[in-house]
């Protein structure tokens, strides 16, 4: 397993496999694609979208490379100190570099996107690798992405996030979120002003708790430019909203969670579910005033982001073989499969509630199509308006959707301008592919086209739910001249007489009942399928939101098996559109049996006709034994551990409380572990409680649930009596520590003690050690064993910070530790001294003279000399290739980050 932001990427032991002559090699692959392709020129040219001049700018700009781009992610407070850094320290240098006799362009913010937190660069590869500034640059976005400060993405795909009008304690849905992009963005806007609010909620009850709180100017900032009067502050000025991200292929899902993972929010869920049938999601019940049943209620969505597969002939700037594989098929088959994302993803939402829709694709069939089928499968615009969106993000180029289009038939030899023109075309096109009859204001649609602001193609639309929706039937293809049946062709031989030695006769008789079908795709494997196995070379698999490989599992999921869109009456027992996971997912009870044997719970009489709520797989009989475990790595779906909560009066929690003097005000009812046992074993997750509700009402419905909460506290071992083993963790220290009491903090003001801490691991406190550490060296010394919370407080000069920083620290028997990986010590350092600086592992050092002490070969006296640096690998410079460095995403799951410091505390405590 590779470092995270895949640091080792590009490494000595990279080269000693493949060596740089195949790299240039894959490089040459990649250019000599030919980026042409007469059916993809020619449909689009057909549309008349644009003027005989602007068309070749057009085609010239989709045969441009795509500039690199990325975005800095967090809060808007701790995203805009790494940007000043970028603008102060970085661009100045770049800026003074001359090349060929003109000053080489620096990247440059999207003009569009807020607070500048997004950046484009389009200098040339060779002018990047010749100049100082660029590897320092590069350097510095390697660092950054490795710790999750930058991500990269691509400019278009951050615009419908910024359209959706998300505010804090909203409940979102992402139905397509793979790989994890945008839904950064969404749950950063559900944590919007989150942190300024806590500040002032703790400011307010810091008398009667005991906390110092000093004057915090973030947030005093922050609440002079209204940030955090944007509501949301039932919960103690806890964000209360949520955002499901959903995604139909499980191995994709988990690529999701590695990328929100980086956010660290108890206000996310990950679900793994075919977005054309999601599942209704039971809320707690409340009881009936009449009787002692229940009414069911169901969730529903402020805003939902259905960003779906689609053909992706928008990216033909990064996926070149797009020029390649492009045939019209692609698109007619994903139609159908984008309308019923669609009108789920309309079903699913609040009265007044808001769905974006979006693909990376030009093609109209695939745009305006689907939008215009969508509303009319859900009643017209009495129900669904298409909002004007022309104010929004004032400096972004767009186009308005198309209100007439053509369509180009799946063997590419036919265009129709109107339904009424197709006869028997193979293609099976449907009437929802064409213009609509009545008049929609499709012109509120949104189009990106690459050539305007060198971006690659997009579109954009935002759909507002007027009233409830009953959607109407799937519209059918026309139907071809059926084919007839085995026993009427056989029938029709036997009739014809042979007139000799040869039957031709009898060969022409079934010519003519059952003609001969010409081959789709004269090669015998289709273009959809070759890019479906291919990637382009020098992109990351985990880049590519719109793979075909994914629309085609998609596609076959659907196609699989008949979509009620819409329940207007309880599904009858046995109903074909049942779906029946197996094995089973998270939450759903197991059996030795098939799934086939299973049995359906009573249909739900209480259900509204227009509420469209789909049932999950439900009815799996108990689970007798561990077992199945085994089963995890067969090949078919894999087993998720339970979510169990833990009562608030649990014996280890009660000690996490009094060690860590948690406020009052810190809820305690939210804290879950991820095991059958429901006990405390290696870690205890922290969610909100809307997701604890949704949960727990939900286990054991088939609703198959792969991720949630944040990894708050991890079981450490440790040497003294009556020392709390639960570590506060890296991912859960954000949502925990403005209400740690301050027995358990310790702060520090200057810089040059930071350092200290960042260069060295595990520094001496016991003896004289506690002499050389600064300002905190007495309190250090003083504290209780076990984890506390290292408080970065501003303050002025040279030495001091310009912004508050929280870090987890380690008090152990003999010394002090930091508890971060290299990379976030490295990049700390980097950021804030502008130095790469080997780091030193004293626990390395005092084992080894621990073991020479026991073998009487080292003399008592010389302890503590001769400190041993155990230095940190710097980047290689062949890896500094601004590709690699844009490309750079995290291969390892987050409780790895600690394997160092874990291993480093063990042998502390020997």
């Amino acid at each position: 397993m590779t470092k995270r932001g895949g640091a080792k990427r590009g490494g000595d032991k990279w080269r000693s496999r493949k060596g740089p002559r195949a790299a240039r090699s894959q490089r040459a692959d990649y250019e000599e694609v030919k980026k042409t392709n007469s059916n993809y020129e020619a449909y689009y040219n057909h549309l008349g979208i644009f003027s005989d001049e602007e068309k070749d700018e057009f085609w010239a700009a989709l045969r441009r490379e795509l500039p690199n781009s990325f975005r800095f992610t967090g809060s808007k407070g701790h995203a805009l100190p790494v940007q000043k850094i970028l603008k102060e320290r970085y661009i100045p240098e770049i800026e003074s570099i001359e090349y060929e006799g003109s000053k080489v362009e620096p990247p440059t913010p999207v003009p569009w996107f807020p607070y500048q937190l997004a950046w484009q660069m389009a200098t040339p590869k060779n002018v990047v690798r010749k100049f100082a500034p660029f590897k320092s640059f590069q350097q510095f976005l390697v660092s950054e992405t490795s710790v999750g400060n930058i991500s990269r993405q691509e400019i278009v795909s951050m615009i419908p996030p910024l359209l959706m009008g998300v505010k804090p304690g909203m409940v979102v849905l992402d139905l397509c979120a793979a790989p994890g992009s945008k839904s950064a963005q969404l749950i950063e806007m559900v944590h919007g002003g989150e942190e300024a609010r806590i500040r002032e909620t703790n400011r307010d009850h810091a008398s009667k708790e005991g906390h110092e709180a000093g004057a915090d100017e973030e947030a005093i900032k922050a609440k002079s430019e209204g940030e955090e009067q944007q509501g949301d502050w039932s919960d103690q000025g806890r964000s209360t909203g949520l955002l499901i991200c959903n995604d139909v292929d499980y191995k994709r899902a988990h690529m999701l969670i590695h990328q929100m993972k980086r956010l660290n929010s108890p206000n996310l869920i990950v679900t793994n579910h075919d977005a054309t049938m999601y599942p209704s999601i039971k809320l707690p019940s409340e009881a009936k005033l009449d009787s002692k049943q229940s009414q069911h209620k169901y969730l529903k969505f402020d805003r939902v982001l259905a960003d779906v597969p689609c053909t992706g002939d928008g990216t033909s700037r990064k996926n070149v073989n797009i020029w390649r594989d492009w045939i019209p098929g692609n698109a007619l088959g994903l139609h159908p499969i984008q309308v019923r994302i669609l009108v789920r993803a309309l079903q699913m939402t609040k009265l007044e509630g808001r769905v974006i829709y979006s693909t990376c694709s030009m093609n109209p069939i695939e745009n305006e199509a689907v939008v215009a089928s969508a509303i009319a499968r859900c009643g017209g615009l009495t129900k669904v308006a298409i909002v004007d969106c022309t104010d929004e993000l004032p400096g972004l180029v767009r186009r308005p959707g198309l209100s007439t289009w053509s369509v180009m038939g799946r063997a590419a030899v036919d265009i129709y301008k109107t339904w009424e023109e197709v006869q028997d075309d193979p293609g099976k096109l449907v009437e929802g592919m064409f213009p609509p009859k009545e008049p929609l204001p499709l012109d509120r649609c949104m189009r990106i086209y690459p050539h305007h602001q060198d971006t690659g193609g997009f579109f954009i639309t935002v759909l507002e739910k007027k009233s409830e929706i009953k959607a109407k039937p799937e519209a059918e293809p026309r139907q071809t001249k059926p084919k007839p049946s085995i026993f009427a062709v056989v029938d029709e031989i036997e009739a014809k007489p042979t007139n000799g030695a040869i039957p031709m006769d009898k060969i022409d008789a079934l010519d003519s009942i059952a003609p001969p079908q010409a081959s789709e795709d004269a090669e015998g494997v289709s273009a959809a399928a070759r890019q479906n196995k291919e990637v382009a070379p020098n992109e990351p698999l985990s880049a590519r939101k719109h793979e075909l490989d994914d629309q085609a599992d998609i596609y076959m999921s659907a196609k699989r098996v008949k979509v009620r869109d819409e329940i207007g009456e309880p599904a009858p027992r046995g109903a074909e559109d049942r779906q029946v996971h197996w094995p089973p997912p998270p939450g759903a009870q197991l059996d030795i049996s098939r799934p086939e044997a299973t049995n359906l719970p009573e249909p739900n009489d209480d259900l509204p006709a227009d509420d469209g709520v789909i049932p999950p797989s439900s009815g799996f009989p108990k689970r007798l034994s561990s077992d199945y475990k085994g089963k995890r790595n067969s090949g078919q779906q894999p087993f998720e551990e339970p979510f169990k909560y833990l009562p608030e009066d649990h014996p280890e929690l009660l000690g996490i409380y009094s060690f860590y003097n948690l406020s009052s005000n810190f809820p305690r009812d939210r804290f879950m572990v991820r095991n059958a046992t429901g006990e405390p074993v290696k870690a205890i997750y922290y969610t909100s409680s809307l997701a604890r509700d949704i949960l727990t009402t939900n286990e054991g419905t088939g609703l198959k649930f792969v991720h949630s909460g944040v990894k708050m506290f991890v079981k450490q071992d440790v040497q003294k009596e009556n020392t709390c083993r639960w570590r506060i963790q890296t991912d859960g220290l954000p949502v925990v520590e403005p209400w740690v009491g301050e027995q358990r903090v310790v702060r520090l003001w200057k810089k040059s003690t930071l350092k200290k801490l960042l260069v060295e691991m595990f520094p001496k406190v016991d003896g004289e050690g506690w002499k050389d550490l600064g300002e905190i060296g007495e309190r250090v010394r003083d504290i209780e064993y076990g984890c506390c919370v290292l408080r970065v407080e501003e303050g002025e000069g040279e030495d001091s910070f310009s912004e508050r920083t929280v870090l987890p620290l380690w008090r152990s028997l003999h010394s002090l530790n930091l508890m971060l990986p290299k990379e976030d010590r490295k990049a700390m350092l980097l950021r804030l001294f502008n130095e790469i600086i080997p780091l030193q592992d004293h626990s390395k050092d005092r084992f080894s003279k621990n073991k020479q002490v026991a073998n009487g070969i080292v003399n008592n006296d010389a302890e503590g000399e001769g400190v041993e640096e155990a230095t940190v690998e710097d980047v290689p410079e062949e890896k500094l290739d601004l590709q690699a460095v844009m490309d750079a995403t995290s291969d390892e799951e987050a409780d790895v980050e600690q394997n160092t410091v874990e291993a480093g505390l063990k042998i502390e405590e020997v």
